[in-house]
């Protein structure tokens, strides 16, 4: 519920600062005193209208998701409108988005102003009814969550299905492409690193002869190392070091002559091609280790594809296992709605009966498996589509729906917002309109606009919004209640008959629970 409004700075209103009750709460007044600027600015203070007030603030019993909001709740959660340069939104003094806040408030309060046919729509219907059996047997609202927990498993089974299905058309092309890139770099079977030996290879080819040439005639060095040795022991200096130079040189030559051994039995054709070869998957992959590592990846799809056939044979049973306990399910659920849709359309009617409109139809017709059955709920009303229902009677039909769901409700329903309901409505019609308010109030807490003596008298929280150098709003004591009943019924001159029939409404109007 709003447990308290606060009004700063907005058109006609300099201030106003309210405490709400829950119930039926009222505001009248005169033509032009505010009364709609009122309700706005409760709206705007919590995110559903748009003013240009300097304060909107209402103080609310509403839980805040925080995880999903990133807002602490407080006993009492505070939203607050605030306009200077510029709008700002904050929920507990922390700076919010219009959108969060209007998210968070709709889960609360619902502005009855348009013609919203959310109400009316086959799945709302259908909850009004499950609702209803729920309170006779628990066991139908089980079995219905396990549907529904059912459906979505079935929901997901299916998509998955119909995702193998999909790659089972372009299996075989899957197939032979992954065979045929795989084939292409075993047919190389590249090693990391050998592009480098490769080229090393591709660079002592294009040399040997040089280096068999320049190592021929180096050779001749070594037929005057006796020679140094000789003048060197001859100088008594110690020849070691000339020994091991010679040695390292001996060794570094034979090393040479080796490798260019070897290099007789390699063709520059075939290390050219190789060369080839390496270079065009460096251009295709990146690297040799990045084609190895694609090679990887299409033998990993390739054995999914193999194991597709059996992925959707373990699929197609869980599925059809799913289905038949969703078949079950639902037939259950329609016999539960069938039996009692009449209590339900006799209860439906006789609020309709109260608001003087026409009996409604409810009826439940086949539809396709879906999270809440096989069900689909169908209202209409005798003689005249929902939408050519004048706003009067599309409200009233609205507030039947209302009042049959408060039977089964275990909880508060939150906030409903009227603005002139009972407006060019007869006595009795408005009569009707108050006690169904009332009967609604057991679950809401409801803000009702009224220019009807009827409604007004009902309410259980009344607010007179006046007008003076500025709009002004009080909340009145029942012999201040009675007076402006009796304003309502003749006017700015009270007359005793007005007086006398306003304290007769007033009064017998305590007596209905």
């Amino acid at each position: 519920m709003i447990e308290r409004f606060y009004l700063k700075e907005f058109l006609t209103f300099k201030e106003a600062d309210l405490e709400f009750h829950p119930g039926l709460v009222v505001f009248t007044g005169p033509s032009g005193s505010g009364k709609s600027i009122l309700m706005r600015s409760i709206l705007a203070s919590v995110g559903l209208d748009n003013v240009d007030a300097h304060i909107c603030e209402s103080s609310v019993a509403w839980d805040i998701d925080e995880e999903l909001y990133g807002i602490q709740n407080e006993s009492t959660n505070i939203f607050r409108h605030v306009k200077k340069e510029k709008t700002r939104y904050f929920i507990n003094n922390q700076s919010t988005s219009k959108s969060s806040m209007e998210s968070i408030s709709s889960l609360y309060l619902r502005h009855l102003s348009l013609k919203d046919y959310s109400d009316f729509e086959p799945s709302s219907l259908l909850s009004l009814i499950d609702a209803r059996i729920g309170i006779k047997s628990p066991d139908h609202l089980r079995i219905l969550d396990e549907h529904k927990n059912n459906y979505s498993a079935y929901k997901s089974l299916t998509d998955q299905l119909k995702a193998i299905e999909e790659q089972e058309k372009n299996l075989s092309d899957l197939k032979e492409f992954a065979q045929f890139e795989i084939g292409k770099i075993d047919a190389i079977k590249p090693r990391i690193g050998e592009d480098e030996e490769l080229n090393l290879i591709k660079k002592q080819l294009s040399k040997k002869e040089k280096i068999e040439s320049a190592i021929s005639a180096a050779q001749a060095i070594f037929s005057y190392e006796s020679s140094v040795s000789s003048a060197l022991g001859l100088l008594e200096a110690d020849s070691a070091f000339f020994d091991d130079a010679m040695n390292e040189l001996r060794s570094v030559f034979e090393s040479a002559s080796e490798r260019l051994d070897e290099l007789e039995e390699v063709s520059i054709e075939s290390v050219l091609d190789r060369i080839e070869q390496i270079s065009e998957l460096k251009r295709r992959y990146g690297g040799v280790e990045e084609a190895l590592l694609y090679r990887d990846q299409k033998m990993r799809e390739l054995e999914s594809y193999e194991t597709i056939e059996h992925s959707k044979d373990d699929l197609v049973k869980k599925i059809e296992s799913l289905k038949g306990a969703l078949d079950k399910s639902a037939k259950i659920l329609s016999l539960n709605r069938q039996a009692i849709l009449n209590e339900a359309v006799n209860s439906l009617n006789s609020y309709l009966g109260m608001l003087y409109l026409r009996e409604a139809t409810l009826e439940i017709e086949d539809s396709p498996l879906s999270a809440t059955g096989c069900d689909k709920a169908i209202l209409g009303l005798e003689g005249t589509k929902l939408d050519k229902l004048s706003s009067g009677e599309f409200n009233r039909l609205r507030l039947a729906l209302l009042a049959m769901g408060v039977e089964s409700m275990k909880g508060n329903g939150g906030v409903l917002m009227l603005d002139e309901i009972d407006a060019n409505l007869s006595g009795e019609e408005s009569m009707s309109v108050a006690k169904v308010l009332r009967h609604l109030s057991s679950r809401y807490q409801i803000f009702v606009i009224s220019h009807q003596p009827q409604l007004t008298s009902m309410g259980q929280q009344h607010f007179l919004i006046y007008k003076e150098d500025e709009s002004r709003v009080r909340e009145l004591n029942d012999n201040e209640r009675i007076e402006e009943i009796a304003r309502i019924i003749s006017g700015e001159s009270v007359t005793a008959e007005a007086l006398g029939f306003a304290r007769d409404l007033f009064e017998r109007s305590r007596g209905i629970a």
